[in-house]
């Protein structure tokens, strides 16, 4: 495995190796974090993570008994509260702890583990082949220097996108967070749009996948904003614009795209309620 310029997180502590526990290790790793800083609290670890236990990573059913100086928490939401509940003597007043829990607050995280300096954080899942974006925020416990590590770990996976207010987490959830779901979706109905239209049906979603992700990657390349490059496509009186004149309509994909981002908002809130 390849590694970059290497960097130090000190003795860093992952509880939980799933999907998403695991991409963001990965991405440690090919960041040029030592394996051997890392260890894994999971009695049933992703066996993808096999590669990186085999390179130094330590595996652990349970936490370690001595102090660590930063805590990844990557278990499922509903999981957070027995997990945490382990840790025992890893977590010290000064260790960073950094949640990818969705939907668990920061005052729920305190009130598991104490007071602590904490990240909460919502990446999405593209980190799992390190093109992710992440919202982050930090209580006032995050100094400069925890912060600058909480920005190398989670950037790891893709841009960090840093919050001033926690609030914000919900929104992000709602665009970012849940978006690739909108995205799989816009290639699923183009596909069975093409089949609508004759196409046989492998082709067309091999159209649909390849156009939706070259799009994206144009986007990101492109200095361009999104308003542009599809104005580029769209010449007068074309084929683009007849379609833009059903997608763009009053009762369009912007409404209806706007009407559920509200509702994964209000959804992300209630969870954070409990």
């Amino acid at each position: 495995m390849s590694q970059t310029s290497g960097f130090s997180a000190g003795r860093l502590t992952l509880l939980g190796g799933g999907n998403m526990g695991g991409a963001m290790l990965r991405g440690w790793i090919a960041a040029g974090l030592d394996p051997a800083s890392v260890t894994v609290v999971d009695p049933r670890p992703n066996d993808a993570l096999a590669e990186l236990f085999e390179a130094g990573v330590h595996h652990r059913t349970s936490a370690p008994d001595e102090v660590q100086d930063v805590i990844v928490l990557a278990v499922k939401p509903q999981m957070l509260d027995e997990a945490a509940s382990q840790l025992g003597a890893a977590v010290g007043t000064e260790t960073l702890l950094i949640s990818v829990a969705a939907g668990r607050t920061v005052a729920s995280i305190e009130g598991l583990l104490g007071a602590h300096p904490v990240v909460r954080a919502m990446p999405n899942t593209p980190a799992l082949i390190g093109r992710g974006i992440t919202g982050a925020f930090a209580n006032a416990r995050v100094d400069e220097s925890k912060r600058a590590l909480a920005d190398r770990l989670l950037s790891a996976s893709g841009p960090v996108e840093w919050l001033p207010g926690e609030a914000e987490i919900d929104m992000v959830t709602a665009v970012s967070g849940s978006g690739p779901a909108y995205v799989f979706l816009l290639a699923e109905a183009l596909a069975e749009a093409g089949v609508a239209a004759g196409l046989e049906p492998s082709l067309a979603m091999r159209l649909a996948r390849h156009t939706v992700a070259g799009a994206g990657e144009l986007m990101i390349r492109s200095t361009d904003e999104p308003a542009q490059l599809r104005r580029n496509v769209t010449s007068p009186k074309g084929t683009t614009e007849a379609a833009l004149k059903v997608l763009m309509a009053d009762d369009g994909f912007g409404p209806l795209l706007t009407r559920a981002v509200a509702a994964a908002k209000t959804r992300a809130e209630e969870l954070a309620q409990g």
